[in-house]
């Protein structure tokens, strides 16, 4: 299959999932990637990583979206630059 094709259907499903992933605690964006594999994957940016018992029923990233695998990228702290 086209890598080209295969990166616009994941980026299809990724905005179809976009708002309730955005919506879940410590979610600062998503995106989409290539693991090590060249693989799709769909990634959810947060701030850190957190144990799953720390998070609430229905406050967790799922693994898979549709199909493709969903990566949890930590990327700290997010703040506006100056102009």
């Amino acid at each position: 299959m086209n890598r080209e094709f295969q990166m616009a259907d994941a980026g299809s499903i990724r905005h179809r999932h976009e708002n309730a992933l955005l919506a879940l605690p410590n979610v600062i964006g998503v995106g989409t990637g290539r693991d090590e594999t060249g693989s799709e994957v769909i990634d959810v940016y947060v701030q850190r990583k957190v144990a799953l018992q720390e998070l609430a029923p229905g406050e967790t990233i799922p693994d898979v979206l549709e199909g493709v695998p969903v990566r949890v990228v930590p990327i700290g702290e997010v703040t506006a630059q100056a102009p």
